[in-house]
């Protein structure tokens, strides 16, 4: 890349940088208090939340891992995107309502407070935040890799700076996150992801045109180019096969209403008819921004296929490569800019629910109170999970998009039978919650971690999502229902 075109990326992202330390430094004046820290007062509008929604939705696996994985599987990809859509309508319908109200009665600074309002166990409050702390690991290490990845890229092009290590991208992408997480907290996250969002709005439709312009024949050409090269990956089930997507399909449309980063958003609106008004914002901004997975994917693989570009040595490289090679410098480094906000706010997301599962949830559960001084506690915690979470995005070896969907399954399986079924179903019991949340944690985490390939590229995360349920089922029926306090069954049945 031309050095005045690494020169006009790196003024963008410093501008960024910089943008970050003001919104933290604004956010820290408005964070009096632990209940503003993890639950941003309750002040939040319909356009910020809806943004803050669809961004968190999308991140750092979406804007890297996705261009990612449509260079390596072709359409296969395409299944997350498409459903994802459906799958924020099916989570509003289930919880955008019971969750606010439920905020407005009880007044919960986390999930697992409201687990414990729903179903009056301390334990099932404390294995949902065992689960939420576990699978915080996994996604966050996520943008982490995805936020040190992108910085590689970037700084690799600066001839005064050169080539720096995965390692110490992550040291320093790990720095800056903790400095804004910890000044800010949940407050800073969503009006950084308001600004991001309507970046990557703007920024997709751009990214797509240049996309089509960049390969002879536009869409088509793309298409004549993978296909010619491997049929599958232009098929309706790319190179995944058919038994793979549909167990994407089944993780992703589901699976979003057990995503605590998404849905404790629902929580922190002003009103409770907002969450009505919420749901185009999220639906539209997110299949929008998503034109830059598609787009970029694309195009990177026709251009190494026709021989235009050199093959990547990693796949998650595609979109930075593109990027930087193929767009406008000035979109470059907006678009990167943007990505590096999609990242860091989701991330700051993570750390925020993180930390309140450490200073919050696990010790009221265990002792029957929080940790006094909370607000303290609650900032320390959020440097020692980033610090935690970044070793793991090092060791994993996994893409980014592979890595974001293990994160993703692994609150799916323990949090949708609890919170999205238990929520709407009376008969649920607090038995049927424990034992879901640890067979589901049990398959995950022991698929992971014993390396288990399933048959015909079966995902295990549905897999873990499809026990949990049936055992979630299956005990509330065979076990004695706990009574349910009268404000949360008037909930209940609206």
């Amino acid at each position: 890349m031309e050095n005045y075109r690494s020169l006009i990326v790196l003024i963008c992202v410093a501008a960024y940088m910089a943008m970050c330390i003001g919104v933290g430094i604004w956010a820290m004046r408005r964070t009096k208090n632990s209940h503003d820290f993890f639950m941003a007062g309750r002040h939040l509008g319909v356009i910020v939340a809806g943004v803050a929604v669809f961004s968190s939705t999308m991140s750092g696996w979406g804007f890297v891992g996705g261009p990612g994985l449509v260079y390596k599987m072709g359409t296969s990809s395409f299944w997350m995107i498409v459903c994802t859509s459906m799958a924020m309508t099916i989570t509003f319908y289930l919880l955008g309502k019971r969750l606010r109200l439920l905020a407005e009665l009880r007044d919960p600074v986390s999930l697992p407070d409201a687990v414990y309002a729903r179903y009056g166990c301390r334990s099932t409050s404390l294995l949902t935040a065992v689960a939420i702390l576990l699978g915080v690991m996994g996604y966050l290490a996520t943008q982490i890799l995805a936020m040190a990845t992108v910085l590689q890229s970037i700084l690799a092009n600066v001839t005064w700076v050169g080539p720096l290590s995965l390692g110490l991208c992550v040291a320093i992408s790990s720095a800056v996150l903790v400095f804004y997480c910890v000044t800010g907290g949940i407050i800073a996250s969503v009006y950084t992801d308001l600004v991001q969002g309507i970046i990557m709005v703007i920024a997709a439709i751009l990214i797509l045109a240049t996309a089509v312009f960049a390969v002879d024949g536009g869409l088509a050409g793309m298409s004549r180019t993978i296909l010619i090269d491997d049929p599958e990956a232009m098929s309706p089930w790319g190179t995944l096969g058919m038994i793979g997507c549909l167990s994407w399909y089944l993780i992703f449309v589901l699976g979003a209403c057990g995503q605590p980063h998404v849905i404790t958003k629902l929580m922190m609106t002003r009103r409770v008819e907002d969450a009505r008004h919420m749901l185009p914002v999220s639906v539209v901004g997110y299949g929008i921004s998503a034109l830059l997975w598609i787009g970029i994917g694309l195009a990177m693989r026709a251009l190494v296929l026709q021989g235009i570009h050199p093959e990547l040595v990693n796949a998650d490289d595609a979109a930075s490569e593109f990027l930087q090679t193929y767009a406008h410098p000035l979109l470059s480094g907006v678009v990167f800019a943007g990505l590096l906000a999609a990242i860091m706010s989701t991330a700051d997301s993570f750390l925020n629910i993180g930390a309140a599962a450490v200073v919050h949830d696990i010790p009221r559960a265990v002792r029957g109170h929080s940790l006094r001084n909370e607000l303290l506690w609650a900032r320390t915690a959020t440097v020692v999970i980033a610090a935690v979470a970044a070793v793991f995005a090092l060791s994993s070896g996994d893409l980014v998009a592979l890595l974001g969907a293990f994160g993703w399954s692994t609150f799916a399986a323990a949090i949708v039978p609890t919170v999205a079924i238990g929520f709407n179903w009376k008969r649920a019991t607090p038995l049927a919650c424990n034992i879901a949340i640890v067979s589901g944690l049990l398959i995950n985490f022991g698929l992971k971690l014993f390396d288990i390939h399933l048959p015909h590229e079966f995902h295990g995360g549905a897999l873990s999502l499809m026990v949990s349920l049936t055992l979630f089922f299956v005990v509330s029926m065979l076990s004695a229902p706990k009574p349910i306090a009268p404000d949360i069954e008037s909930v209940m049945d609206l």
